[in-house]
């Protein structure tokens, strides 16, 4: 039934239940599913991974490495809280959410999303510190300051999500109430109410501007001073070496933002298909986190070294056990 709130002003119609229309008319839609359901198990296993290596492994218990931790929380609660769902959908359709849960879900997708953004600004503030100020890095990059940026950034996120929700109490929903998106997708819930929405586009232009844009040219300040302390070091092989510690995090960033930017651009061009910008958009939000903490163990050689002790560990250990294993049965 739905649920009608009274104000001084104005009376507010909240519908029971949202209906996501979002995957229901894409062909091969099974094929899709798999596909979704072998990228989060890659992803809670990379990520599960990545932050069981820097737990063992003594020499990542860095300030760099609060920041990667973070980065792979984020990106593991923020797959969690997409495709459960969506399984949920295609294994029972079942493509009706309650109001209430419906919000719930939009708090947390954008949360973490926002979170994914902020840690690469931070990782970003770890790299120029590192190569335009080396020899003052262990003085300004301690664990206590990489802590602080990590609290202050959930405590932002949070306050800026939760006002980001909230406005989406204050519309009234007296037609349709069909989603169409493979989520309660802000923008498309707040287009569909009946009464002034003006305050909730508005917010959904500060949250592009701070949550993407602000991020991402911070980022690209910093890799201009990266470029220029890069110049004016005079040995290339040592250039070459500053550089490599910079490719893993350009990866991650380039394919967070490029593909959310690319779906923003392609959002405002009218001969784009609607199933097309939402295939899109759940690539962009599932693929980095599946990607994030492959490009990590691959890209930094602390990571892999950290791996290669941490495995002669367990053989070593494997090897020192095997014999007390073969007395005890005797």
């Amino acid at each position: 039934m739905t649920s009608v709130v009274s104000l001084e002003n104005a009376t507010l119609i909240h519908p029971p239940l949202f209906y996501i229309n979002g995957l229901y008319n894409i062909p091969y839609a099974k094929y899709y599913y798999m596909f979704l359901c072998f990228v989060y198990t890659v992803t809670i296993l990379g990520n599960s991974f990545i932050m069981g290596t820097i737990y063992l492994a003594h020499a990542l218990h860095t300030a760099k490495y609060i920041a990667v931790v973070n980065l792979a929380l984020s990106d593991l609660f923020g797959s969690s809280s997409v495709i459960p769902k969506y399984a949920d959908m295609f294994l029972l359709e079942n493509q009706y959410i309650s109001y209430t849960e419906c919000l719930t879900s939009m708090f947390f997708i954008f949360l973490f999303m926002t979170l994914q953004s902020y840690t690469l600004l931070a990782l970003s503030f770890d790299r120029v510190i590192a190569i335009c100020f080396p020899l003052r890095y262990h003085a300004i990059v301690t664990k206590t300051t990489m802590t602080l940026i990590i609290g202050v950034m959930w405590l932002f996120s949070v306050s800026l999500i939760t006002i980001y929700v909230s406005l989406i109490t204050r519309l009234s929903f007296c037609r349709s109430t069909t989603v169409d998106s493979y989520f309660c997708d802000h923008g498309p819930i707040y287009r569909l109410a009946c009464n002034d929405n003006f305050p909730n586009m508005i917010m959904a232009y500060l949250y592009v501007a701070f949550v993407l844009f602000l991020p991402l040219i911070l980022i690209a300040i910093s890799y201009v001073c990266i470029a220029f302390a890069l110049y004016k070091i005079s040995h290339g092989a040592e250039r070459i070496k500053a550089m490599k510690t910079c490719t893993s995090h350009l990866t991650l960033v380039a394919m967070f933002y490029l593909p959310i930017f690319s779906v923003y651009i392609t959002a405002r061009a009218t001969y784009i298909h609607p199933n097309t910008r939402i295939i899109n958009s759940i690539l962009t939000q599932t693929i980095p986190p599946m990607l994030n903490p492959i490009i990590y163990t691959l890209k930094t050689e602390e990571v892999l070294q950290s791996i290669k002790v941490l495995y002669k560990r367990m053989k070593v250990n494997f090897a020192m056990e095997d014999p007390v294993k073969i007395i005890a049965k005797n």
